[in-house]
């Protein structure tokens, strides 16, 4: 999808009319997100997926083709998020909270969420966009401390910095491991700082770990900002 609001050939200003604080953007984002949350509702996560299983199993394809043309090389990027008015602590009890059970917090975060439920495994099945690929994959671990391979990883900020951490391989149903999750959390004076570190195979074009990296900046807002409005 070729986005051309970055360098539009004409200007448009919002001079009167609407009285409700926002741009003409802000009331695009309330009537999309509105619109999305209704299809989400009617079509149900079993809808979801019997209406997107087969880009699911070409995403699934680009994945499994990507980790194995990688032979088990990973490229990393990370998004740093700084908030104001909320601690880690706050943050990661809500987190823990929707994690468990709270789905439609899940995916309202992220117009790309389309499936976020746990598995009587302890994975947790997901099913976004990595990319302009929807895939289906689970994560491992989730909420736990930072795994053994994470504990070499460039990445790693200092425990006193950011004390809470979390990571998980990212894997298909077939156990190939597709990817890697690094989130770690630091509280700051008047907040938090989320660095949120994303592995994805090597070979994959520069392109997909970009929108992942976007990806993180999108729902990780969203999050927190939800976990503000809980807490207020």
């Amino acid at each position: 999808m070729t986005d051309n609001r970055f360098t539009p050939p004409v200007t448009v200003t919002l001079e009167s009319g609407p009285t409700g604080f926002g741009s003409i953007d802000d009331f695009e984002l309330f009537y999309a997100r509105r619109a999305l949350d209704r299809f989400r509702t009617r079509l149900g996560r079993q809808g979801l997926l019997d209406l997107l299983a087969a880009d699911i199993e070409e995403g699934n394809a680009f994945l499994r083709d990507s980790a194995r043309a990688s032979a088990g090389g990973f490229t990393a990027g990370t998004t740093v998020l700084a908030t104001q008015g909320l601690t880690s602590g706050e943050f990661l009890a809500w987190m823990e909270n929707a994690f468990a059970g709270d789905e439609s917090a899940l995916l309202e975060a992220h117009p790309e969420h389309y499936v976020m439920a746990p598995g009587a495994d302890g994975s947790f099945n997901v099913v976004e966009n990595i990319g302009p690929h929807v895939c289906s994959f689970y994560m491992g671990g989730w909420g736990t401390d930072a795994m053994a391979w994470a504990a070499d990883a460039a990445e790693l900020l200092p425990e006193s910095e950011f004390p809470h951490k979390m990571s998980s391989n990212l894997f298909l149903s077939d156990g190939t491991v597709v990817g890697r999750a690094l989130t770690q959390f630091g509280d700051t004076a008047d907040g938090f700082t989320a660095s949120l570190t994303v592995y994805v195979p090597a070979s994959c074009p520069k392109d997909v770990l970009e929108h992942h990296l976007r990806h993180y900046a999108v729902e990780f807002r969203n999050w927190i900002i939800a976990a503000a409005a809980a807490r207020a």
